[in-house]
Order: C-alpha cells, then sequence, then structure tokens
C-alpha cells in the first residue's frame, strides 16, 4: 500500500445556521476556506496532500479550483453536533494510502503566521508526543458568578494583569495528530504537546459575518507592519 507520510485535512462544512456560506465567505478577497489551502501548499516540504472534506457542492468546487483534493463527508456526519474527529476518521478510510500524520486546518481559523507549522511541526517530531496542538497565553482577569456574587478565578482583586498565573487557551490555529490517534477517533492523545503561540492572528475565529471585519482589520495591521 503507498505511504502518504503527511496530509492536510480541512474540514468544511456547507450547512452553518448562523452564517449561511460562511467557509466560502470572503477575507482580504479570498474564499475562507482559500486560505487553509494556500497555507498547507505553501508549507509543502511538510504537507504531502491536502483534503477538504465538505457536504457542499458549490465548497467542493472552490476547493478543486485551487489545488485540494476533496472527499465527500455523508449526510450522517455533517450535522451540526457531529465531531470534527468523524470526518477527519471518515477521510482516512477513503484514502488508498497508510497515513502517518494529519495536520488539520480549520476553515475558521484563515490567518497563521508563516512559519507556524514548521515551528510547530519539528516540535511535534523531535519530542515523543502523539499529538500538538496551538494555545496561546490568556491576559485576562476571569471570574464566576455564585450566588449573586462575583468571585474571582485565576486572580484577586488588585492584583496586576502582569502577575496573573499562567493560563492558556485554545486558539484553533492547527492541530498535529497521528493518524493512528485519528483512527481512534481522538484528535488530542494523553501525549500532548502544547505549542505557545502569541500573535494577532490568534485571536481570528470566524463564527458569525461580524468576525470577518476583525480579521480584515488585524490582517491589514500585520501587513502594515510589514512595510
Amino acid at each position: 500500500m503507498k505511504i502518504i507520510k503527511n496530509i492536510a485535512i480541512i474540514p468544511a462544512r456547507g450547512g452553518s445556521k448562523r452564517f449561511p456560506g460562511k467557509n466560502i465567505a470572503l477575507l482580504n478577497s479570498i474564499p475562507l476556506l482559500v486560505h487553509s489551502i494556500q497555507y498547507a501548499k505553501k508549507n509543502n516540504n511538510i504537507i504531502d496532500e491536502v483534503y477538504v472534506t465538505t457536504d457542499s457542492d458549490e465548497i467542493s468546487k472552490v476547493a478543486l479550483k485551487h489545488g485540494a483534493q476533496v472527499i465527500k463527508r455523508p449526510h450522517h456526519l455533517s450535522g451540526d453536533l457531529e465531531p470534527t474527529v468523524t470526518s477527519l476518521k471518515h477521510v482516512l478510510t477513503q484514502l488508498s494510502a497508510t497515513v502517518e500524520t494529519v495536520v488539520l486546518l480549520q476553515a475558521t481559523n484563515p490567518l497563521r503566521p508563516c512559519d507556524l507549522l514548521q515551528d510547530c511541526f519539528t516540535a511535534f517530531k523531535n519530542g515523543d508526543f502523539d499529538s500538538a496542538m496551538t494555545v496561546s497565553r490568556n491576559e485576562q482577569k476571569f471570574g464566576k458568578i455564585n450566588n449573586g456574587k462575583y468571585v474571582p478565578f485565576n486572580y484577586t482583586f488588585g492584583q496586576r494583569s502582569q502577575d496573573l498565573e499562567p493560563l492558556y487557551f485554545e486558539n484553533g490555529l492547527l492541530y498535529i495528530s497521528k493518524a493512528s490517534l485519528i483512527s481512534n477517533e481522538e484528535i488530542l492523545g494523553k501525549n500532548n504537546f502544547p505549542f505557545v503561540i502569541n500573535h494577532p492572528f490568534a485571536n481570528v475565529d470566524i463564527d458569525v459575518e461580524e468576525d470577518l471585519a476583525y480579521a480584515e482589520f488585524v490582517l491589514n495591521q500585520i501587513k502594515n507592519k510589514a512595510q
């Protein structure tokens, strides 16, 4: 059987209720999905093949036009509540090849620093890890409301923000998993590596249409700084 070392999979369901057509909405005149396709192709020293898994004919056409391969996702794996891992596993079952590593790129996290995948993948391969994920440092003060009273969670009243206990959030920019892990319906394993990235792109997550305006702003800010 043919061996494909590393593939990128981009899930792109067609049925978003809060933002219809989200995965092909334009960001910087480029369909959202295509940002991730282009990113994977620019990292062709790591990524051998790029797959889009979708239930949408329209999304399929966009993906094929921009050089990705398409795996049509069956209806029973395309619901709102279906976990991402089942679509990844479905892709693996459709390939007549043995895959070693899967890089998950979410279309709704379209902006990534150029060297992010290279740096994260190198750390993943150099360690004895079964998966990796990108995380960012939390700089906010969180609390809970118990019985109508606000109770600080990660700080004490009056504490400076720079003195907060280090906490991190899952930013969704990319995930790396051994294919064997996904075959067991897991994306992140017990020996997971958290790759820390503190970058404005980590705060871009397209969930509703208004998020596109923020993404455009962040992208333009980064471009202007680079000039």
